[in-house]
């Protein structure tokens, strides 16, 4: 019995990883179940053995994908010093590989305004996805106790899903490249323009003290 629930947990998991690259190389609506099952390995058949619905598999998929990038990401991003970080996130996740390859990629950017017409699930493990994403790049900014350093790091984030968005879209691949490095540059002068700014801001008030 215990070797029973351990196969289909197992088997549970590769239904989601499966999942997880279908719905980001062909959109969720694009993918059906005999295609993602196939994708797994099993038969059409098994899938309500596992899962009530699609949707519960969309939600479970999507929130799994999208974290899975992240922990890769953040990973990669810890063996840069800490002035570094900012710089290679947004390198990374503005990257041509990631641009060329969404079945692997971040789901945010891969499934966009599909994620916006899902079942509530979905939309809440989107959610609970941006904001993390949200804190990871608040701890990479020059100035992450900064009063609007959170509102900042999710423009940032809103920033990057958009332009992958695009990228992926246009179909002039010089234009494509392009955009990923204007993204790259101008999201970074962003930052530590806003940084510079606040310790400007700093020294003035405490010239003001002094005074």
């Amino acid at each position: 019995m215990r070797k029973s629930r351990e196969e289909a947990a197992r088997t549970r998991e590769r239904i989601i990883a499966a999942a997880g690259q279908e719905f980001r190389r062909n959109g969720i609506a694009a993918t059906g179940l005999a295609g993602l099952m196939s994708a797994a390995g099993l038969t059409h058949g098994g899938f309500y053995k596992h899962f009530t619905s699609k949707d519960e598999l969309v939600a479970e998929a999507c929130g799994k994908s999208i974290n899975g990038v992240l922990d890769d990401l953040v990973e990669r991003v810890a063996q840069e010093p800490p002035e570094r970080r900012l710089a290679a996130f947004l390198a990374s996740y503005l990257s041509v590989a990631h641009r060329d390859t969404p079945e692997n990629g971040c789901g945010l950017a891969a499934l966009g305004s599909e994620l916006g017409r899902a079942g509530d699930a979905t939309r809440a493990a989107t959610t609970r996805a941006f904001e993390r994403m949200a804190d990871i790049i608040v701890r990479y900014l020059p100035d992450p106790q900064a009063p609007d350093a959170r509102a900042r790091a999710r423009t940032i984030m809103a920033a990057l899903v958009g332009t992958v968005a695009m990228a992926r879209a246009i179909d002039d691949p010089a234009l494509s490249d392009r955009l990923l490095e204007d993204a790259r540059k101008s999201l970074a002068d962003m930052a530590a323009a806003a940084h510079q700014a606040g310790t400007n801001e700093a020294g003035a008030n405490q010239a003001g003290k002094n005074g």
